[in-house]
């Protein structure tokens, strides 16, 4: 029995010293070493460099969009238009609100928002100008190559059509379909 008493205080001495010594350890390896940063870093910017490119054409893509949306909401107001002066506007801000203070008319039919009648909304300037039978509205991006790829037209007929180059897109351009 004398035995075994002196084997387990033993025993426990040697648990107990190993503990110490971890416990000290521990207290001197607070947070992460410089190494394992850097890996985490490397980590994030690897994922980074392949997110980024991705994100801007998804964004790219988006405000394509939303300008060939833009074109058939002013294809839509140049109707209305249309339909109560007797012809089509010859500018876009004529499809705008009117001043402070001045009554809606021909100048200012108050049918589309103050930003889209100042010719640019979505990373887009559109432009509208007076063709022999009725109107034509081109779409071409701020900077090409950043906020759109392509150049977009459309008339009276409701057509949108688009160019995959920097140049404006034309009655003859491919439609968008």
């Amino acid at each position: 029995m004398a035995n075994t008493t002196v084997s387990s205080s033993v025993t426990s001495y040697y648990v107990n010293r190993m503990l110490l010594n971890c416990h000290r350890r521990r207290r001197q390896q607070r947070g992460f070493s410089l190494v394992e940063l850097l890996i985490v870093i490397a980590i994030i910017l690897i994922i980074l460099s392949i997110a980024l490119p991705q994100m801007s054409k998804s964004r790219m893509h988006a405000q394509e969009m939303a300008a060939i949306k833009t074109l058939q909401t002013i294809n839509t107001t140049e109707i209305q238009y249309q339909s109560q002066f007797g012809k089509f506007a010859t500018a876009i801000a004529q499809l705008g609100p009117p001043p402070t203070g001045g009554g809606e008319g021909p100048e200012a039919a108050g049918l589309i928002s103050g930003t889209l009648a100042t010719g640019t909304a979505s990373g887009y300037n559109f432009t509208i100008t007076q063709t022999p039978g009725g109107y034509a509205v081109s779409a071409a991006p701020k900077t090409f190559g950043s906020t759109g790829r392509r150049t977009f037209y459309t008339d009276q007929t409701g057509i949108v059509r688009e160019n995959w180059t920097q140049d404006p897109a034309t009655p003859t351009s491919a439609e968008l379909k």
